[in-house]
């Protein structure tokens, strides 16, 4: 049994769900009816502030250390968080936008 488990290469597996999650995830928001968005995008949020902690951890980790970290894997850290900082500041935007649909206007 073990002979089958390293037969796959670890790049292919984690490429492979890398596509399975795009697909699910394309399927699951585009299926979503317009009145869920608001509560889609909290979780959206959510789940890139998740992303921000984990590009953190990837930029400063190895400068809190003797700086050794490869090069490659602190910029894409870096990438990682500029991109989920925009995501984030725009989920709220959005959100705060449809939430004012909903409001009574002032005369």
């Amino acid at each position: 049994m073990h002979e089958l488990a390293t037969a796959v290469d670890p790049f292919v597996f984690r490429l492979s769900i890398f596509v399975l999650a795009v697909f699910v995830g394309y399927y699951v928001v585009w299926s979503v009816t317009p009145a869920l968005h608001t509560p889609l995008m909290s979780v959206t949020n959510a789940i890139s502030s998740v992303i921000v902690v984990g590009a953190l951890l990837a930029v400063g980790v190895a400068l809190a250390g003797d700086d050794t970290g490869p090069l490659w894997s602190r910029a894409f850290g870096f990438v990682a968080l500029i991109f989920a900082s925009i995501n984030i500041f725009g989920g709220f935007l959005v959100t705060q936008r449809m939430l004012a649909m909903y409001q009574k206007k002032k005369k």
